[in-house]
């Protein structure tokens, strides 16, 4: 049977929630990191926005919003975070995310968003290419990275 794909806006300290996030910063670890090299934490600032799909209930994948507030990215805000459990992959929920992303980012006032992904998450990749985001030059912590693929899009 198959149950419906649910998004909501959670806050930092729900279980399920916390428990995605976990698991992103593992998956991105494990794909980046070598063997013998610390586990970064790959933290969040500035005030974060997070969402969850759920199937049946059951957390299966998140994104998170933060506000982006340096010169040149005005009314813009940045995707971090999307991630979906192996377990539920090719159901759609990344793109129910990042629609749900989208339509909550405009009505916050956005008028683009950014994001850094790397060249080791060619799926992610793939994805933001088809829902629209373009190549743009890489920015911030990300400006020299050989590792790093930056997107924009204008909502």
């Amino acid at each position: 049977m198959s149950h419906p794909v649910q998004v909501e806006e959670r806050k930092a300290g729900d279980p399920g929630l916390d428990a995605l996030v976990s698991a992103a910063v593992a998956e991105l670890n494990r794909r980046y990191r070598d063997p013998g090299d610390p586990w970064e934490d790959y933290p969040l600032h500035g005030d974060v926005v997070f969402h969850v799909a759920t199937v049946g209930g059951e957390p299966a994948g998140c994104i998170a919003r933060v506000d982006v507030d340096e010169p040149g990215w005005a009314r813009t805000v940045e995707m971090k975070r999307v991630f979906v459990q192996e377990r539920f992959r090719g159901r759609g929920l990344a793109r129910a995310l990042v629609a749900a992303f989208e339509t909550a980012a405009r009505e916050a006032g956005a008028h683009r968003v950014r994001l850094e992904t790397g060249t080791r998450q060619p799926e992610a990749m793939a994805l933001y290419e088809a829902l629209g985001y373009a190549r743009t030059a890489n920015f911030g912590p990300w400006a020299d990275s050989p590792l790093s693929v930056c997107y924009a899009k204008e909502l």
